[in-house]
């Protein structure tokens, strides 16, 4: 593989062509620019820091691949694998030949799917190392697209990845985030939520956001509409972009996580955080 593919150290994803003195995509409001200010890396550089790809068989028919020790964001991708083909769910932000090899012992990648900018990782590497994977890209969110590649394909609102795989574009978090979803070894309906549907501690519950690491919420509109989008599909599991799962009844997590989200946003719980009809500053 390449030793001289240049990425931001801060979020993983490649850099553009010329070089840009700030990676886009941290300075943007959902990201940020460290306090030391913009770092770029190469795959040499990781490869040398012991960098590598570690695959987990999650359920039958599921790998999560992450970068040890951890880079840029930290995302937990995924590996679909299915009669038809194999997707690679948001991309990681490394890659090197034996990575390379252990995907392939897998089956290889037919098509790749990042659910929005921040999991664009080297996707268009990724690609070239499995004969032009396609890269599916939502229109609304190809400005974010940092390299180039002939392999990238937009999609409108919802494609057919493979047979059986499927992107649906559901917003929020980036106006093209997306989801996949596939139906899993024992028949359930899997999706992969990345940021979009994320998976909480709380088991059962799931939470949307614009930014995680600044902590900037969404109005009730918006994820009232990200549910709607999704309210179709007999959800089972979720998965999020961290190794954080949602194990069963996946649509009513989302549909309850979502009207419970709009309502405290909207302030309907007001009364239930200490205030009263004083106002600040009252002696």
């Amino acid at each position: 593989m390449r030793a001289d593919l240049t990425l931001c150290a801060a979020c993983g994803v490649e850099a553009a062509d010329p070089l840009p003195s700030v990676c886009p995509i941290c300075e943007d409001e959902r990201q940020f620019v460290p306090r030391g200010g913009q770092v770029w890396t190469t795959t040499g550089e990781l490869a040398e820091s012991g960098r590598r790809i570690v695959l987990d068989e999650v359920e039958p028919g599921l790998h999560s691949l992450r970068v040890e020790p951890r880079t840029g964001i930290g995302q937990t991708c995924y590996l679909v694998r299915t009669s038809s083909g194999n997707v690679l769910f948001d991309v990681p932000p490394y890659l090197d030949d034996e990575a390379v090899a252990a995907v392939a012992g897998l089956g290889g990648i037919d098509a790749i799917v990042a659910s929005h900018p921040h999991m664009h990782g080297l996707q268009v590497a990724w690609s070239e190392a499995f004969a032009g994977a396609r890269i599916l890209v939502a229109r609304r969110d190809r400005s974010w697209v940092q390299r180039p590649s002939p392999h990238v394909t937009e999609f409108e609102d919802e494609a057919e990845v493979l047979r059986g795989v499927r992107v649906r574009r559901v917003g929020g978090h980036f106006p093209g985030s997306c989801v996949v979803t596939f139906e899993a070894r024992d028949g359930a309906l899997v999706l992969l939520g990345s940021d979009s549907i994320s998976p909480v501690a709380r088991e059962g519950w799931v939470t949307f956001m614009r930014s995680f690491p600044n902590y900037l919420p969404l109005s009730a509109g918006a994820v009232r509409g990200i549910a709607q989008r999704v309210a179709d599909l007999p959800v089972e599991r979720i998965y999020g972009s961290f190794g954080q799962r949602t194990r069963q009844d996946g649509a009513r997590a989302i549909a309850e996580s979502a009207e419970r989200y709009a309502e405290w946003v909207s302030g309907v719980h007001d009364d239930r955080v200490g205030h009263d009809d004083e106002p600040v500053g009252h002696d």
